[in-house]
C-alpha cells in the first residue's frame, strides 16, 4: 500500500533549497578580456578618477566665461584628444575636440557651430549669446563617471559587458573571481538516444541534455555531461557516485517519480539524502533536492518545459548563489494574464505565455494554447512564464508575476 506525499509548497521549498546554498570555491585572477560572466572574488575599487581630467564633451573653443562678450576671441593653443593643453593666455580661446583635455583655466566651451571663425580668431554668432553660454558647459568634469577610491564592483557581482567597460575605463587589467562552478547533468531513461542517430521503435530524442547544457553554460558556468544513464538501480547509482566526484552540483532529468523503473530517488538516498521531493508546483511535481555524499543535487523532472520550469525557478538561484552571486534572484514583472486558468489547481502554476501588448495600463499576457508539460515548443515561441497562484482562477488569476525569458537566460 502506497502513502500520499504531501506537496510542499514552492516558496517554502525555494527557501529550505537556498539554506543550503554556499560558495566554497576557491578565487583565481583572470584577464579582464576573458572576465564575462565570472563572478567577482573581492571587491573592486579605482584608482584613478574617470575621466583623469576635465575634458571637452564636444568639438569647439574652451574659454573663459567674462571673454564672452569680446568681440574677437584669439585663438592661441589647438588641443587633440591624446594632447596635453596649457593654461589659457588671458583673452584667448583654445580650439579643442570632443575627448580633448581643456586648459585648467577653461570655463566653458563654445560649440563650433555657435562661432564664426574672422581675422584674429573667432567671434560667438548672435543667436549663441542670446540662448546663453553657461559655466562648466560641454566640460566633462574629472570624475563624472568614477571618483578614485570608489568601490565601483562588491564582490558577488557577476560581469557582465557593461562592467567590463567600466573596468577598463579605470584600467583594470585582471580581475579576481571564483572558480567556474561544475555543474554535472545527466539524462535518465533507456528511451533516450542523442540527435544523430536514428530512431528505433520506443525511443526519443534527448531534449534535455541540450537544453540543460544551454542554460548552464548562460550561467557562465563549467559543464560536467555525463550523457544518458540508462533505468537500472545499479547504473544510476554509479553514475552519481561519479558525478559527486567530478562536480560540485549535480543535475539530473527524469527517474524522480514513483514508478518502477524511476530509480532515481532510490540511488540518492542509498549514496546520500533526499531533502526536498514533490512540490506543489506545476509543471515539475516529482522535483528533488538532496545530496549524494556531500554534493547537492537536483533531479528534475523528465519532462521538458517541466526541466525548463523548474531550472529557472528552483536550480537557477542556487547555482548562483553557490556561485558567489549576490544578486540570485530573477527578474519578474507584475502583468495581466488575459486568459487565466478556468479551474483552480492545487500547485502553483507557471504557464508559458507570450506577450500581447505594453500599454500604460501595464503588460498584457496571453498563455499559449497547449500547457503540456511534454511539449516545450510553447516556450520557444513565448517570452516567459506567468506565476498563477495555487487555488485561483478566472478573474482572480489575472493579476499574475511575469518572468521573462530573456531574463533568466532561456
Amino acid at each position: 500500500m502506497t502513502t500520499k506525499t504531501t506537496l510542499m509548497p514552492v516558496a517554502q521549498a525555494q527557501q529550505q533549497i537556498m539554506a543550503h546554498a554556499h560558495c566554497q570555491l576557491p578565487i583565481e585572477t583572470v584577464p579582464l578580456f576573458n572576465a564575462r560572466g565570472r563572478v567577482l572574488g573581492a571587491p573592486v575599487s579605482s584608482t584613478t578618477n574617470v575621466p583623469p581630467a576635465d575634458n571637452s564633451a564636444m568639438d569647439g573653443y574652451a574659454l573663459c566665461v567674462a571673454d564672452l562678450a569680446m568681440r574677437v576671441i584669439p585663438v592661441t593653443q589647438r588641443i587633440a584628444a591624446g594632447q596635453v593643453p596649457h593654461v589659457l593666455t588671458a583673452h584667448t580661446c583654445a580650439r579643442v575636440f570632443t575627448g580633448a583635455e581643456v586648459p585648467p583655466n577653461a570655463e566653458l566651451v563654445v560649440i563650433q557651430e555657435d562661432v564664426e571663425i574672422v581675422d584674429g580668431g573667432i567671434r560667438l554668432l548672435p543667436g549663441a549669446l542670446q540662448q546663453g553660454q553657461p559655466a562648466g558647459q560641454f566640460i566633462r568634469r574629472a570624475g563624472q563617471d568614477v571618483i578614485q577610491g570608489q568601490v565601483v564592483c562588491d564582490a558577488g557581482t557577476k560581469l557582465e559587458s557593461r562592467h567590463l567597460g567600466v573596468l577598463a575605463s579605470m584600467g583594470v587589467e585582471n580581475v579576481a573571481v571564483y572558480r567556474r562552478l561544475k555543474v554535472a547533468i545527466a539524462s535518465t531513461g533507456s528511451e533516450l538516444v542523442n540527435p544523430g542517430q536514428a530512431l528505433q521503435p520506443g525511443q526519443i530524442y534527448n531534449s534535455n541534455r541540450f537544453l540543460l547544457a544551454g542554460l548552464v553554460d548562460q550561467l557562465g558556468m563549467e559543464l560536467v555531461d555525463l550523457g544518458i544513464i540508462e533505468d537500472q538501480l545499479s547504473l544510476t547509482q554509479a553514475a552519481l557516485a561519479e558525478a559527486a566526484e567530478q562536480a560540485d552540483i549535480i543535475i539530473t532529468s527524469g527517474g524522480v517519480s514513483e514508478g518502477e523503473e524511476d530509480h532515481v530517488k532510490a540511488a540518492v538516498q542509498a549514496l546520500g539524502r533526499l531533502d526536498v521531493w514533490k512540490l506543489a508546483i506545476k509543471p515539475g511535481k516529482p522535483l528533488a533536492f538532496g545530496q549524494v555524499n556531500t554534493t547537492p543535487f537536483f533531479g528534475l523532472p523528465g519532462n521538458p518545459a517541466s526541466v525548463l520550469v523548474t531550472f529557472m525557478v528552483m536550480a537557477r538561484p542556487f547555482l548562483l548563489a553557490s556561485q558567489g552571486c549576490s544578486q540570485t534572484a530573477g527578474h519578474s514583472i507584475k502583468a495581466t494574464l488575459t486568459n487565466p486558468p478556468k479551474r483552480p489547481s492545487i500547485r502553483q502554476e507557471y504557464l508559458r505565455v507570450r506577450v500581447l501588448s505594453e500599454e500604460q495600463g501595464g503588460l498584457k499576457l496571453e498563455a499559449m494554447t497547449n500547457q503540456n508539460s511534454g511539449v516545450l515548443s510553447t516556450a520557444m515561441k513565448g517570452d516567459g512564464l506567468a506565476v498563477v497562484k495555487a487555488n485561483t482562477y478566472g478573474v482572480d488569476a489575472q493579476q499574475v508575476e511575469f518572468l521573462p525569458y530573456l531574463s533568466y537566460g532561456v
